[in-house]
């Protein structure tokens, strides 16, 4: 029974202490072989390809990403709705980018919110936002809410 259990892998392996001594089995060059760019401490080589293009520059690139585009949040009427029907939010308070942020029904790093007209709205609702289509706001008017565009 106890052959067994003494025969087993070991789980915490004792972790190896490179460059101490010749009796560890990891002295002197400690592993890492003679001489050359990478026997050196502080070489990293990540892709590096031995003088052939590297795979990163052989690619094409296309595009950027601009530092200075808003991140605009888009909501639709519809959506409003589906959310004051599932009582996530309530259509009698003011709909507002940060009340929207606190139910993390936007983005937290989204700057500006734009309200579109797709689909329909039943409750009357008062909607605070940047920028607004004009059949969103015609939908919303015809039902007795209102939206205050933020200059």
């Amino acid at each position: 029974m106890t052959t067994q259990l003494n025969n087993r892998e070991k789980i915490n392996k004792p972790k190896i202490r490179i460059g101490r001594g010749i009796g560890s089995g990891k002295g002197k060059t400690c592993g890492r072989g003679v001489k050359g760019q990478k026997s050196r401490s502080g070489v990293a080589i990540k892709s590096f390809e031995g003088g052939q293009m590297p795979l990163y520059r052989r690619l094409p690139k296309r595009g950027f990403n601009s530092i200075s585009t808003e991140k605009v949040a888009i909501l639709n009427l519809e959506k409003i709705q589906s959310y004051i029907d599932s009582k996530t939010l309530n259509g009698s308070e003011l709909i507002n980018t940060e009340s929207l942020k606190k139910l993390k029904i936007i983005n937290k790093n989204s700057t500006k919110l734009k309200i579109l007209g797709s689909g329909e709205i039943k409750d009357k609702v008062n909607i605070e936002a940047n920028l607004a289509s004009k059949s969103a706001i015609e939908k919303l008017e015809k039902i007795g809410g209102s939206i205050q565009l933020k200059k």
